[in-house]
Parts: C-alpha cells; sequence; structure tokens
C-alpha cells in the first residue's frame, strides 16, 4: 500500500487538503475539518453526502439570473458558481481535472449545450471507473465534435480522436503504442454521426454501423473486429496505461512526481480496484508528499472560486469571466487538446489579472471610514485576515504584512492622519493579503 501521513493533522493540514482536493475552505471550515484526523477528513471528500448548493443564487451585474445557454460568459459563471457553493468539493475539483484530462474547448464545439452536458458528465463519473468514463467521453457529443469523431468513418477515416486517446488520455506520448496503432484505432471508431439543427446546432448524435469498418484491426498486437468500445478497453488495459494513469492524475494533486515506489503501489492499487478512480484519489490525499512536499500555484478558477468561498461572497458580476481569462484560464476554452499549462499560471503576463481579481473580490469589503477601525498594526492585520477567514500564513508573510501596517502607521504623526490613515492601511492589507504568495499557492 502507499504510504501514509502520519504528523499532525491541524488547521493548516487541513486547509491544505481542501485546497488541493477543493476550492478552498469557508470561514471555520477548516478548524471543523481538522477534527476529524486525516482519515475522517479524506472520507468526508471522497465519499460525501447528497450534493446541495450552498449560499446565495448567482446573478449578473444586473441582478438577472444567469443564462448558460443564451449570454457569453454565464457557462463559465454557472461553473464558477458551482466551485464557490458546492458541498462536495472534491467532485467538482474532480471535474475540473478532467476538464483537463479530456481538454475540450467550445472553440470547436461551438455550443454551450454540449460543453455543459459534458461538463455533467465529468461530474457524475469522475471517481468511478475511468474505463467507463473514458468509454462516455468517447461517446460525448461534444467530444465527437472537438476531434472530428463523426467525421471519422469507414470510407475515410480520421485519426484525429485515435491519437489523442493514446497519446494523451491512456497511455503517454510514445509510449506502447505505434503509427499503425494509430491508424487500426481510428478504424475501430469508425462509426458515429449526427444532424443538423438550424436552431440547436449539432443534434441526434448515434452510431451508425453503416459508418463503421467491420473488417479485422489490429492493436497492440491483438487481433479482431474491434469497434469503440473495445477501443477504451484496449488502452485502459495496456500494461502501459497504469503508470501514465497514477502519475497523471498525482500531478493533479501534487506538484512533484511520486518517487518509483509510491507509484508502484498506486500502480497495483489502481490495477486491482478494477481502473477505479477514487481509491487512487483517496491514497494520494493520504499520503505524506501533499502535507510535507511544497505548495502548489493556484489556477486562476481555484483562485477566484477560494477567495469567494472564503469572503462568503456568491457570483454577482460578470467581471470573473474576463479576469479569469487574462489570468490564464477560461473555462470550457482550454488552449489545446492537451489542457492548461500548469507552469504558466504565475508569471509577468498573468499576475496583473491576479492583483486585480483581488481588487474584484474585495470591493463590497471596502472600508470608508474609521468606525470599528483599529488602530494597532497587530490588530490591523487580523482584522483583514477574518476577513479572509483566517488563512494560515508563513511567518514571513505575517511578518511582512505587519511590519508594513507599522510603517504606514508611524507616518500618521498628526491629528487627522491618525484618523483617516488606519481605514486606508487596513484596505491595503486586505489586498496584499488577498494577492500574497500564501494566497496565490495551497
Amino acid at each position: 500500500m502507499p504510504p501514509v501521513y502520519r504528523g499532525p493533522f491541524g488547521k493548516p493540514q487541513a486547509e491544505r487538503l481542501l485546497w488541493r482536493a477543493g476550492f478552498g475552505p469557508r470561514p471555520g471550515e477548516a478548524e471543523k475539518l481538522a477534527k476529524h484526523g486525516l482519515e475522517g477528513a479524506v472520507r468526508s471528500l471522497t465519499r460525501p453526502g447528497r450534493e446541495r448548493l450552498a449560499g446565495p443564487k448567482p446573478h449578473d451585474d444586473k441582478g438577472r439570473a444567469l443564462a448558460p445557454l443564451d449570454r457569453w460568459g454565464h457557462d463559465q459563471l454557472w461553473w464558477l458558481d458551482r466551485m464557490v457553493r458546492t458541498t462536495r468539493p472534491l467532485q467538482e475539483r474532480m471535474t475540473l481535472v478532467w476538464h483537463d484530462w479530456f481538454a475540450t474547448s467550445r472553440d470547436g464545439v461551438d455550443s454551450a449545450r454540449l460543453m455543459l452536458n459534458q461538463n455533467r458528465l465529468l461530474r457524475r463519473l469522475g471517481l468511478g471507473s475511468f474505463q467507463a468514463l473514458l468509454t462516455e467521453v468517447t461517446r460525448d457529443p461534444a467530444m465527437l465534435i472537438w476531434l472530428s469523431g463523426t467525421d471519422n468513418t469507414s470510407e475515410s477515416p480520421n485519426e484525429n480522436y485515435a491519437r489523442e486517446l493514446m497519446e494523451l488520455f491512456t497511455l503517454g506520448a510514445g509510449r506502447g503504442y505505434s503509427e499503425r496503432d494509430v491508424r487500426e484505432q481510428a478504424r475501430a471508431l469508425t462509426g458515429w454521426r449526427n444532424d443538423w439543427d438550424d436552431d440547436l446546432g449539432p443534434v441526434r448524435f448515434r452510431y451508425d454501423r453503416r459508418r463503421h469498418d467491420t473488417g479485422s484491426k489490429r492493436i497492440f498486437g491483438k487481433r479482431g473486429h474491434f469497434d469503440w468500445r473495445d477501443s477504451c478497453r484496449l488502452c485502459v488495459q495496456h500494461p502501459q496505461h497504469p503508470s501514465f494513469f497514477v502519475a497523471k492524475l498525482w500531478s493533479y494533486f501534487v506538484p512533484v512526481a511520486p518517487k518509483p515506489a509510491t507509484k508502484r503501489a498506486l500502480q497495483r492499487l489502481y490495477v486491482r480496484s478494477g481502473y477505479q478512480t477514487r481509491p487512487v484519489v483517496e491514497a494520494i490525499l493520504r499520503h505524506p508528499a501533499l502535507y510535507t512536499g511544497p505548495r502548489m500555484v493556484k489556477s486562476p478558477s481555484l483562485y477566484v472560486a477560494g477567495l469567494l468561498r472564503g469572503l462568503g461572497r456568491g457570483v454577482d458580476t460578470e467581471a470573473w469571466t474576463w479576469l479569469m481569462s487574462l489570468a490564464g484560464q477560461q473555462l470550457f476554452f482550454p488552449p489545446n487538446v492537451a489542457g492548461w499549462d500548469d507552469s504558466r499560471w504565475l508569471d509577468t503576463a498573468t499576475f496583473r489579472a491576479r492583483w486585480e481579481i483581488a481588487a474584484y473580490a474585495l470591493r463590497p469589503h471596502v472600508v470608508n471610514d474609521a468606525k470599528g477601525i483599529p488602530t494597532t498594526a497587530p490588530e490591523l492585520l487580523a482584522k483583514a485576515r477574518a476577513l479572509l477567514g483566517n488563512p494560515t500564513l508563513t511567518g514571513r508573510t505575517e511578518a511582512t504584512l505587519r511590519g508594513f501596517a507599522h510603517r504606514a502607521l508611524a507616518d500618521a504623526n498628526v491629528g487627522w492622519k491618525k484618523h483617516q490613515y488606519p481605514p486606508l492601511i487596513e484596505n491595503a492589507l486586505r489586498h496584499l493579503l488577498a494577492s500574497a504568495p500564501d494566497l496565490q499557492t495551497c
């Protein structure tokens, strides 16, 4: 079995777990989760109760209900709202994982309806059998359009999905397959078609055996009259698949590669479970590397959703669509079939957007007068932290923020400054804290 973390499990560890396996804690949630201990905490995330969405319902800048099928950007707001209000954070986080894994973009699909349907599919099957998930994704209408599945016929085989099925989804580039396997997989995957509706766009996706190549194929050295289901089964049962699966899944939770012994243990667990995702996720969430290893940079959607959860604020502005895009992540629009490049989450091109995200998140909490505002640096910082859900800070971040408050207060050397500076300092502390390294990473 993979190793299990045996160190202290208090608020800092619970916070990291909630960020890695969800979208961060609401106020008081980390303290509550810590009381369950590691095993109880992990189980509460991987085997939650019935979902409900807690908090204010989302709306646009004019107070209107979201229209994800009709208004530009509202599909992204609809999903962001689920990230903010869900009571099953790991399920929602896994939906984001699979959206990146099976990266499908509305740029090619051009249908909010189909993209939202795929999103629901990923959410429904995200912690179950990977083979079942792969099979359903293979026939999912959004994927069939995105990677030319309905253009793949016996008369004119299209290799798009066949190649990505092995290279990006199940085996890894150049691992255990040849160009002949790509061609033979393309033949096995033939047979899908759809109709067109002038109002709805692509509709009535179905498998038509008349478009399927019924001949014998040779895939991974095995011969048979394989079809699309066989394509998925053969990939999942390939000897190279378990190592690819556990390494890629691990990377979504831990920023450094697993040690060889851990990787082998996770592979054995995965195969013994019948290619189930949940046991592997549970093992990763219990692993020492998650709690003692380096921090991870939050993706833009994780950063935004976490800020809103910490502030107790719902989705109430359309600004999040363009702000997340400027920060490098537009939900439902991954840059290519390989998904987002996590190494680019924090750079000179995207950090300004994160600064703006913090400003927008804090707008309803801007302090305009000195009433109720403390006048000492420790108290001002404590008030700023309380607003954001009392996040755990490193000593360096806490000292830097407190030092800033001390220096700013020291400049208040006349009466009017002593009255007006504390609210200004409090606003600055909130913004600096929201954009500090400790809140950009988890």
